[in-house]
């Protein structure tokens, strides 16, 4: 899948997200898109979440 075509996918879920949830709907679909993206990140290993929740001590 090209990056144009997950462009447009998310632009038309976020679309959705606003006809039906109005602005509210839109900010909760960015949030939890956001964690999704990170949370596939990690488990794709592009990104070691564990440097961020391990803290001062780590």
């Amino acid at each position: 899948m090209t990056n144009s075509t997950i462009g447009l996918i998310t632009g038309l879920l976020l679309t959705l997200a606003v006809l039906v949830g109005g602005f509210t709907g839109l900010l909760l679909a960015l949030v939890l898109g956001g964690a999704g993206y990170a949370i596939g990140g990690h488990v794709d290993g592009e990104f070691d979440l564990s440097a961020i929740t391990r803290g001062r001590r780590g």
